[in-house]
């Protein structure tokens, strides 16, 4: 066993257009070394932010300032005059934070596929299972030739991501196992996994709004990335 993979996804079923996958990857030998440093780091954000190490890091919730995330952000992110919490700034230095992390650990690897569709709804959700597929068919090649076995994590609980690992060959699979599923709020590594996919989403899909984190991506993860960027899935 090589390669622990944590996977989560980005886009929307109601407004159709991108479709990403993002995914964190560690040796077991290295996951604990891993988890320490996100610990730390979340540690960190409790200190200078008030942001409890047990508070779900949703990145587009909070980099675009849709939540309240901090009970003590420092005041520089306080409107001097109102009071109120800059939440979109706050959100979006934490999230660079985060990024710096991640790009910093030698021992991990990111990567990340999308897929642009022209649909919504149901058709959206079935391409959607399609760039899954072929990314498990990816990992699952990848090992062969490695000869070696990896696990993949998933976000939420969505039965369809199940059929894509069934349908390897049993008897020359090394993607083990069914997906497992972690729900975000409660598994540092699937919100890893999510910044992933949220960054390698706003590095495509620009669009004005988004412009603050274009670069993301090439700047903080490209490194960790042995393709150097999202690919086509």
């Amino acid at each position: 066993m090589t390669r622990l993979i944590y996977v989560d996804d980005s886009g929307s079923v109601d407004h159709g257009g991108l479709i990403v996958y993002g995914w964190v990857e560690v040796s077991p030998a290295n996951w604990r070394v891993m988890l320490r440093t996100w610990l730390e780091l979340r540690k960190t954000l409790f200190a200078e932010y008030g942001i409890h190490v047990s508070t779900e890091l949703h990145t587009t919730e909070y980099a675009n300032g849709r939540r309240d995330i901090a009970s003590s952000p420092p005041a520089r992110l306080v409107n001097a005059t109102t009071g109120q919490v800059l939440k979109k700034d706050l959100g979006r230095e934490v999230a660079l934070r985060c990024l710096r992390t991640l790009g910093e650990c030698v021992d991990m690897r990111v990567g990340a596929v999308y897929r642009w569709s022209g649909r919504t709804g149901p058709d959206y959700a079935q391409d959607r299972y399609d760039v899954y597929r072929e990314l498990i068919l990816r990992f699952d090649r990848e090992l062969a030739a490695a000869d070696s076995f990896g696990f993949v994590t998933m976000d939420g609980d969505d039965p369809h991501y199940r059929a894509a690992h069934r349908a390897l060959a049993l008897d020359s699979r090394h993607l083990i196992e069914d997906p497992a599923y972690h729900d975000s709020k409660h598994s540092q590594w699937t919100q890893m996994a999510d910044l992933v996919a949220y960054s390698a989403n706003i590095a495509l899909n620009r669009y004005p709004g988004n412009q603050f984190g274009w670069d993301w991506y090439a700047d903080h993860l490209a490194a960790r990335d042995l393709d150097g960027g999202p690919q086509p899935g």
